[in-house]
């Protein structure tokens, strides 16, 4: 079971550097009213109260999000998926919060755990600080993001929840999604959350937003991949999860 407050709290202890630098930006700003002119006094507290705002904001929102809304409930998943399913694949980026969720909810599933991260590649320090703080799911294998070690269509489900967007570039990113496609069972569905970027979370995130893809590109990796978009549900604003089949399967 997550605790209380779990999502925000991850957030801040693995990205802590981030608020460290906003809170030396609002220190200098502070002793800046000491050494300049005192026209320039509003245009300070006005940039003092823009990074208060928008820090806190981040986090409320954030709180929303990953500990308050459906999102770790997985009941969203009931519409798409009852509790029999054979063979499930959960795939993450080196942070993986969900395994034991998925396992809970179905607990009669065969569930294997993938993980594609490249220390090479995926070089933020909030994963290699969430890698330390959250051991591995048990057995979970390391993967590269150009094969699966799965048999073509062994999977009823496959799972990528918040981690699809660590695949920088296009061309990895396509064969990535070939491979969820070639493992998928002709009845299987492929399960994709991400964040957007879009407005929600520009006004959540500000230049963060910029870590997220916009809607069109996963549009577009589904059409190149040959793979049908079944539905897209808004667990929040914030958050949006595409439902994924093979080319002319029904929901």
């Amino acid at each position: 079971m997550r605790k209380p407050y779990q999502g925000v709290w991850n957030i801040v202890r693995f990205n802590w550097h981030f608020y460290l630098l906003s809170l030396m930006m609002i220190s200098l700003l502070f002793l800046l009213q000491f050494v300049v002119p005192e026209s320039y006094h509003f245009l300070l507290h006005l940039f003092i109260v823009t990074i208060i705002f928008t820090t806190f904001i981040s986090l409320i929102i954030s709180f929303y999000i990953y500990d308050c809304s459906s999102l770790y409930r997985l009941d969203w998943l009931d519409k798409y998926f009852n509790t029999s399913i054979k063979n499930s694949i959960n795939i993450h980026a080196g942070f993986d919060e969900t395994s034991v969720l998925l396992n809970k909810k179905f607990s009669d599933s065969n569930l294997k755990v993938f993980d594609f991260y490249d220390p090479k590649i995926h070089t933020e320090i909030s994963i290699k600080r969430a890698r330390k703080a959250y051991p591995p799911y048990p057995n979970t294998k390391s993967i590269q993001t150009h094969y699966l070690p799965l048999e073509s269509k062994s999977a009823d489900a496959i799972f990528v929840l918040l981690s699809a967007h660590e695949i920088r570039e296009k061309k990895e990113r396509n064969i990535f999604f070939r491979e969820l496609k070639r493992v998928l069972k002709i009845d299987g569905k492929i399960i994709i959350v991400e964040h957007l970027r879009d407005i929600p979370n520009f006004l959540a995130y500000t230049i963060g937003f910029f870590h997220f893809y916009p809607k069109s590109v996963w549009l577009e990796t589904f059409q190149d991949t040959n793979l049908r978009l079944v539905e897209e549900l808004k667990i929040t604003p914030f958050i949006s999860t595409f439902i994924l089949s093979n080319y002319g399967n029904t929901p």
